[in-house]
């Protein structure tokens, strides 16, 4: 993972001010990301063709070129901040740091020493939730990540092909517990294709593929059709045997662990269906609890082991990124233990 530093607040110019000096020295940018360049007035707003520029502006709205600053994107960057491999990127505010010089030959900047990246929900989306703890901080956003828009089990096919791309090979999808990096288009039932997981397995009750926690994309994850099977509806749980095709995951006869990388990545999941899913609209009432022979219950575990992986595993570039294209292109709702990893210890301590 290429660790990319913010630059100092306190030295950062908007974009007017960056496009005023122009001058060839070095400077923080903050402003939002509003498109790709592709030539001196045009930039892309869709349909991303390369990871090698952005343009930002001192409001996300912004249309007009000449209010935009075009932003060199270097290779060690690309993974994290190209929009080709990053959609979700698209009026997420960021600080720059680099050379002012012109870029498309239009103000621009060069040759960046460090990008950042702020949180992409609006301002006001989490405020019902803010100054809460414990129950009530659960019943806030609750109340918040159920407003979303629900998709089909067909659907989830080519959203998983978004959300879980490849930051190096926009081909291909990354398998969530194999980590390995495959075809999009080998998608399916048979050996080495990969199919769709359910993280909080379907069976932990009994709520099927129909729209809603079956389809849920903040639980649904690319994998590999025979570790899917081994997998199958076992809890989350530490030891066992070495799982085939699946390197760092282990199973016994009634839990699975994952591969160290995305242990957090599975117990924050995990977090959201519990409090996405109350029992109020339809749905069972999902919740963790500290077992791992929940058999068809709506119980999930082991809740003491989750919270150690939550904390071992913080959020990361990738997971931030899939967050957003949930939210921006899909689902239109957040996984809040995404982007406020402490609301875990106000809610299960």
């Amino acid at each position: 993972m290429v660790m990319i530093p913010p630059a100092s607040a306190a030295a950062d110019l908007t974009v007017a001010a960056a496009l005023a000096a122009q001058d060839g020295r070095s400077a923080s940018v903050a402003g939002y990301v509003v498109g790709q360049p592709v030539a001196t007035d045009s930039v892309l707003r869709s349909g991303f063709t390369a990871d090698t520029a952005i343009a930002i502006a001192d409001q996300a709205t912004e249309t007009g070129t000449t209010r935009m600053l075009y932003v060199q994107v270097t290779s060690g960057f690309r993974a994290s901040f190209g929009l080709r491999t990053n959609p979700g990127l698209l009026g997420r505010r960021i600080v720059v740091a680099g050379q002012l010089t012109a870029y498309f030959a239009h103000g621009g900047l060069k040759e960046p020493t460090s990008m950042s990246a702020g949180a992409t929900e609006p301002g006001d989306y989490y405020a019902a939730a803010a100054g809460r703890t414990g129950p009530a901080l659960r019943a806030a956003l609750h109340g918040i990540i159920a407003n979303q828009t629900r998709i089909s089990y067909a659907q989830v096919w080519t959203a998983l092909q978004q959300t879980d791309q490849d930051p190096a090979n926009a081909s291909n999808v990354i398998l969530l517990y194999s980590g390995r990096s495959q075809s999009k288009s080998s998608n399916g039932g048979n050996a080495n294709d990969w199919n769709r997981e359910h993280v909080w397995p379907q069976s932990h009750g009994d709520f099927g593929t129909a729209a809603g926690p079956g389809t849920d994309l903040h639980h649904l994850r690319p994998e590999d059709v025979t570790v899917n099977s081994t997998r199958g509806n076992k809890d989350f749980d530490t030891g066992g045997s070495t799982v085939a095709e699946c390197p760092g995951c282990r199973t016994d006869a009634d839990s699975f662990e994952p591969r160290d990388a995305v242990k957090g990545d599975v117990a924050r999941m995990l977090m959201y269906m519990a409090i996405r899913y109350e029992g109020g609209d339809g749905w069972p009432d999902l919740e963790l609890n500290d077992s791992v022979t929940n058999g068809s219950a709506p119980r999930t575990g082991r809740l003491s082991v989750l919270l150690q992986w939550h904390r071992a595993d913080p959020p990361d570039a990738v997971e931030r990124r899939r967050n957003d294209v949930i939210f921006s292109t899909w689902q239109h709702n957040r996984n809040p233990f995404i982007d406020h990893p402490e609301w875990v210890v106000a809610i299960w301590g």
